[in-house]
């Protein structure tokens, strides 16, 4: 299954029925979790199917606005109640907690059985009608999730991919990553990266200063936190567009990747290099690496963090200590002088034979 997550052109009406929607599923799921914790205190058993009869036949009768709405939601609203339970009981979660408003409104329907097509630009939704996206969008899928964020409304969903080979230009590709530069290929090529907090910072931080005497919950707040999150969401996708690029880029045209296996969160306890790492998001990148290698049929290698590919000489093998200070790697034993990012990305993509003799 392959997912799309894309930004919604709505006008205010099309808002209000969103809203309306995330209003209601948010209702339905914190009134749902408040009769499971009371029914578990009073000594029963509830589960998701109890929930939605008592609803049906007694809850929603009650409220007469519930009819203008889509029933599909509240059905919806109840399931993933059930799976966040389940998630607990299995100790993979939390406890469940009740749901606040304007905070993750989200709601999720689907067509009553029935395939939903998404084509083209415009695309009509059971219930909700025509929506506009930003982008061409063709897919068919079983149901859909419309969420808000940042003030804005998105349309996310999963449909079937079926994965296919696509023609490479070459065998192995060895990949540094780094603060500096974010991808070093061993072919030469380089991506410099965009760093986009550091080019929001300033920016950032000016909002937040202009926002530290407002009275919490008071219009002008919510107005600046609003502002503040619009930016936040823009930092975060330019870094996911950029490393989208790349990792299509790298499981596109190559049969083996090579990277390193880095300890991120080991990385990003050097308090002085963490906004860095952190900026150009080496774990998105290898999580997008690992799927994407497996739909267009390459593969990904990820060599033993402790590997000195960066004190390692390409060519001769001499090892020698490399603090990142020296951005040139100057070997005494065959003289070669060569970038240091360039240097550890060829040991990357020679050790994957090694890594491959060794399993051997």
């Amino acid at each position: 299954m392959k997912s799309i997550r894309t930004k919604l052109k709505l006008n205010n009406k099309q808002k209000t029925l969103m809203a309306q929607h995330a209003g209601y599923s948010r209702w339905c799921y914190n009134w749902g979790l408040s009769l499971w914790n009371a029914a578990y205190i009073d000594g029963y058993k509830p589960n998701v199917r109890k929930l939605r009869e008592v609803f049906t036949n007694h809850t929603k009768p009650l409220y007469p606005w519930m009819k203008n709405l889509s029933s599909r939601v509240y059905q919806y609203a109840f399931i993933n109640l059930g799976e966040a339970f389940k998630r607990f009981f299995q100790g993979l979660g939390k406890h469940p907690k009740f749901k606040k408003k304007s905070k993750s409104d989200s709601f999720t329907i689907d067509n009553c059985g029935k395939p939903i097509e998404l084509n083209g630009w415009n695309h009509k939704l059971p219930f909700i009608g025509i929506v506009e996206t930003y982008e061409l969008i063709e897919a068919t899928t079983q149901k859909i999730t419309i969420s808000k964020h940042s003030g804005d409304w998105y349309l996310s969903c999963s449909y079937e991919f079926h994965p296919h080979d696509t023609p490479k230009k070459t065998d192995v590709i060895g990949v540094d990553l780094g603060v500096k530069t974010l991808a070093t290929l061993s072919d030469g090529k380089v991506f410099v990266g965009t760093k986009s907090y550091k080019k929001f910072e300033n920016k950032l931080s000016k909002l937040q200063y202009l926002n530290r005497n407002k009275i919490i919950g008071s219009a002008n707040w919510k107005k600046a936190q609003l502002k503040i999150a619009r930016l936040h969401t823009k930092v975060a996708n330019i870094r996911k567009d950029e490393l989208h690029k790349l990792t299509t880029y790298l499981a596109k045209n190559h049969s083996v990747v090579a990277i390193e296996d880095l300890n991120v969160s080991g990385m990003l306890a050097n308090h002085k290099l963490a906004k860095s790492i952190a900026d150009q998001g080496f774990y998105e990148f290898r999580r997008q690496l690992e799927y994407k290698t497996q739909w267009y049929g390459s593969e990904l290698v990820a060599i033993d963090r402790f590997f000195p590919s960066s004190k390692t000489c390409s060519y001769c093998g001499h090892v020698q200590d490399m603090p990142l200070n020296l951005r040139t790697y100057d070997c005494p034993d065959c003289g070669l002088s060569i970038d240091r990012d360039l240097n550890a990305s060829i040991n990357l993509r020679d050790a994957v034979g090694l890594t491959v003799n060794a399993c051997g």
